[in-house]
């Protein structure tokens, strides 16, 4: 059995309204009939009072009473005046009752009917009596002739007259409620219709459901939800989007402008045209950005969402990282293949001392880089980033040299500097030393990796062409690159983990002429630094840090990539530091 669907809240509020006009409409007319109704007694009683007392003060009537037949002068005078006050009736009588004027003439000589005894004492009053005439409000007043009562005057108008009166007033009254009522149901159903609009014909209890499951909705998404209004302010945001854009509840109602995101986010976030999986960074992430203008309503907005691509971007740098250390095996085992051809052909030529030289050589040139890199970074995670970006950088024709001073024991490094931040700063700044150094004469990549009191120090620099001054700012924003459209992310990661380990990156010029990338990341409490401080990438012509303690734009939380970033950096205008990916 098929249940009526409850009827929608716009039909709802439609009754109800249109019960309330009503009810207000009927209201107000049954008032106003009831005061128009006393209010024509009262105004009765008023007229017949006051023309009671005229004609009881007139000299005229006074002198008539004297004559020896009052009915004769009494009579016209009577109905000449009632005619013209358009009164009922005008009686006047002796003080016994006996009527001398009547507007039938045939009730002259009778009995007046109804009360006489307050106007024999001396008082006016008025009643309603039904007399002759039927019922009537009347007036009795006495006639005193040198303060001696010698005749009573009685005017009325008949109940019937005044009911006439009243219904004339209650059709006029009734065609302006019915014109009421018919505005009110008018206004009421375009409000309605429009409500219906608004709601889709939902009652109630389906709008309570819809806001409930609208509610759990935005919190169980862990993707980022905004909603913008039609002047670009946040009229909705869930958690997820709170997270993704580090912002609070306090960032609803506020223009998209005044929320200090990054220049690109915010433009792509303000974009009056639909975005679709563009990647842009903040100081904590990288998210995924698609936009959709909203085309329906009052006002246009703009629905955003946001994916989280830092974790993906991660995996995606570790994947390129395998890959190129695959290659670097690849190439290592062909070029092993060549060695071991070669010392074999020598063998069998009878040079058995050159290829033993030959083999002992090249052992010992592969050895002493393994050997170099082992006893100077006892953190193996370090270590094995290091042999393989120096086994790529070799297939690149780029020689990788790990500087003199570096030292770094097992054991130093806390765990709230987890390896893959270290991974992700070193190997992007590798990547883009090599790239920039690759091609030159005597390309060489530097790497410093020392313990330095209470910091770690990683430095990377090369023998490229450097960084524009002009593009010092720029570096480290997503999207900055030499190398075409699709790349520029890397050094972007690398400020976020420097960031996250509440450490500084510099940018300066090297010693031999290219990049020198110079990270700081602290071990352990610090005197001076606050809890909170961000990196700052300071790039200065003479290499120093321009401020008191280097800090600079920050990056909370964001697991990158180790690889894919190409950039040289160092004060010669030659080329720009660019970043891969």
């Amino acid at each position: 059995m098929h249940l009526p669907r409850p009827r929608s809240l716009a039909a709802q509020l439609f009754a109800m309204q249109v019960f309330l006009v009503a009810a207000v409409v009927v209201g107000c007319s049954f008032f106003a009939y009831v005061t128009s109704r006393t209010h024509a007694d009262e105004t009765a009683r008023k007229q017949v009072l006051a023309t009671a007392h005229a004609l009881a003060d007139s000299p005229s009537v006074r002198e008539a009473i004297r004559t020896p037949d009052p009915s004769a002068a009494l009579q016209p005078y009577a109905e000449r005046v009632r005619h013209d006050t358009g009164l009922d009736f005008i009686t006047i009588m002796n003080p016994d009752g006996i009527r001398w004027t009547h507007p039938d003439p045939g009730q002259i000589g009778q009995r007046f009917l109804g009360r006489t005894a307050p106007a024999l004492h001396g008082r006016t009053f008025t009643e309603t009596y039904t007399g002759t005439l039927g019922p009537s409000i009347r007036a009795v007043v006495p006639v005193r002739d040198g303060g001696r009562i010698t005749g009573l005057v009685s005017v009325g108008i008949t109940v019937q007259r005044i009911s006439s009166e009243v219904t004339q007033q209650v059709r006029v009254l009734a065609l302006a409620a019915g014109a009421a009522l018919a505005l009110g149901g008018l206004g009421t159903y375009v409000v309605n219709a429009r409500l219906r609009r608004h709601t889709h014909g939902m009652n109630a209890a389906e709008l309570s459901a819809m806001h409930d499951y609208h509610q759990a909705a935005l919190h169980a998404v862990r993707e980022g939800l905004l909603m913008l209004d039609g002047g670009r302010r946040i009229a909705l945001m869930n958690d997820g989007g709170r997270e993704l854009l580090g912002l609070d509840e306090s960032a609803v109602g506020r223009p998209v402008a005044e929320l200090g995101l990054p220049a690109p986010l915010t433009g792509a976030l303000l974009a009056s045209e639909p975005r679709v999986d563009e990647v842009h960074m903040t100081t904590d992430r990288i998210v995924v950005v698609n936009t959709r203008p909203v085309v329906g309503g009052e006002q246009r907005g703009t629905v955003i969402t946001l994916r989280d691509h830092t974790e993906l971007q991660a995996l995606s740098g570790e994947l390129d990282s395998e890959r190129g250390f695959t290659q670097a095996l690849r190439s290592q085992a062909h070029e092993a293949a060549n060695r071991l051809h070669t010392v074999v052909s020598l063998i069998e030529l009878g040079r058995v001392e050159q290829a033993v030289e030959f083999a002992t050589a090249e052992l010992e040139l592969a050895q002493e880089l393994t050997d170099k890199v082992v006893g100077a970074v006892a953190e193996p995670v370090l270590a094995a980033l290091l042999l393989g970006k120096a086994a790529q950088a070799n297939e690149r024709g780029v020689e990788l040299v790990l500087a003199d001073d570096s030292r770094i024991d097992d054991g130093v490094l806390p765990p709230t500097l987890p390896a893959r931040d270290l991974v992700t700063i070193l190997g992007n700044l590798i990547d883009n030393a090599v790239d920039a150094a690759q091609g030159g004469e005597g390309a060489r990549v530097t790497v410093t990796a020392l313990v330095d009191g209470d910091e770690l120090l990683l430095g990377v620099r090369d023998t490229g062409a450097g960084v524009d001054p002009d593009d010092r700012d720029e570096v480290f924003q997503r999207g900055w690159s030499t190398r075409g459209p699709g790349r520029g992310l890397g050094l972007g990661l690398v400020r976020q983990a420097v960031h996250r380990a509440r450490g500084t990156v510099e940018l300066a010029r090297g010693a031999e002429g290219g990049a020198e990338f110079t990270v700081r990341l602290p071990l352990g409490p610090r005197p001076g630094r606050t809890e909170g401080s961000a990196d700052r990438t300071d790039a200065s012509p003479d290499g120093t840090d321009p401020s008191p303690d280097g800090t600079g734009p920050s990056s909370d939380r964001t697991d990158p990539s180790s690889n894919g970033t190409d950039a040289s950096a160092a004060g010669a205008p030659a080329r720009s530091t660019e970043v891969d990916r």
